[in-house]
């Protein structure tokens, strides 16, 4: 790998990895609608711009049925479910459970009747990551927060499920446009919503939240694409997809350090479970491969 390639794999890890501890401290004060609301409406007003300069606005909007469902099963409903999960959750634990995206999209594979051939080291890699999350959810987790749990599986099938929709659907669509439009849509759909529910903020949140609001849509969604972009095009895409094995560890990290959240014995076992089952299940076979379009990451 480049100095360069290096550089952009670890700026990206890290746009990627925090966001859960963001998340923790925006919905401390804001409600996880108002929280979905800003970030996608800030990253949406950063990318749009770029995404008319290079003229991928109209091409997108064309598709707008399989848009539509893009945006709700990959921003719209898990972002409001990860938020609301957060409510309860540790932010490391949530990063966590995301590491699981991998063996859910084996299934969506099957339930979409594209089965990819599964060897050995990929069945073990679905028994591997399924322990992991039940020694997560079943030892590391108390009983109060399953429910959260349950909200985190809804944000795991729809991280799966996008990238699925993009790549049946929409595999020729520009990537910025695709995520600038999607962005802008999330923010149409939680604007009725926030003024529902009275989840306008009465007072002006505190600094913490505000920032963490900038640097979810700065950082971890409208940057981040663009570093995803360039990472693929530096090292490919499959070097590209270890950058999954990267965000949990720096979510578990964000989640000590900064808000001083604990680690225990299990929290290790499942994280060492589920980042070995999902690098087995994506593991590919060694057969001949013809290079082809990457396959679009989920915006975390």
């Amino acid at each position: 790998m480049t100095r360069r390639g290096v550089l952009l794999f670890a700026a990206l890890g890290i746009a990627w990895g925090i966001p859960y501890l963001f998340i923790k401290i925006a919905v401390s004060e804001l409600e996880p609608t108002m929280v979905v609301l800003g970030r996608s409406a800030l990253a949406a007003v950063l990318l749009l711009p770029l995404a008319l300069l290079r003229r991928e606005i109209v091409v997108v909007v064309r598709r707008w049925k399989p848009m539509l469902a893009y945006t709700i099963v990959e921003i719209v409903l898990p972002w409001y479910f990860l938020s609301s999960a957060e409510q309860q959750l540790p932010s490391s634990t949530a990063g966590l459970l995301l590491a699981a995206v991998p063996l859910a999209g084996v299934a969506i594979a099957f339930a979409m009747g594209r089965p990819e051939r599964l060897s050995g080291s990929n069945w073990l890699g679905i028994a591997v990551g399924m322990l992991g999350v039940a020694a997560l959810v079943g030892l590391d987790v108390a009983g109060s927060d399953l429910g959260a749990v349950a909200e985190m599986s809804v944000v795991v099938v729809g991280y799966a499920l996008g990238p699925a929709i993009l790549a049946r659907w929409m595999p020729d669509l520009p990537g910025i446009g695709v995520v600038a439009v999607s962005l802008a849509a999330a923010a149409i759909i939680y604007v009725p919503f926030v003024f529902a529910t009275s989840a306008w903020p009465t007072a002006w949140p505190s600094t913490p939240v505000v920032v963490s609001i900038i640097v979810l849509a700065v950082v971890c969604s409208a940057l981040a694409f663009v570093l995803m972009i360039a990472l693929i095009g530096e090292i490919g895409p499959v070097k590209a997809t270890a950058i999954t094995y990267v965000n949990p560890a720096v979510a578990i990290a964000a989640g000590v350090l900064v808000l001083g959240e604990r680690i225990t014995v299990w929290t290790v076992v499942g994280f060492v479970f589920v980042l070995a089952g999902s690098y087995l299940v994506t593991r590919r076979r060694r057969d001949p491969v013809t290079a082809g379009a990457p396959e679009p990451a989920p915006v975390e």
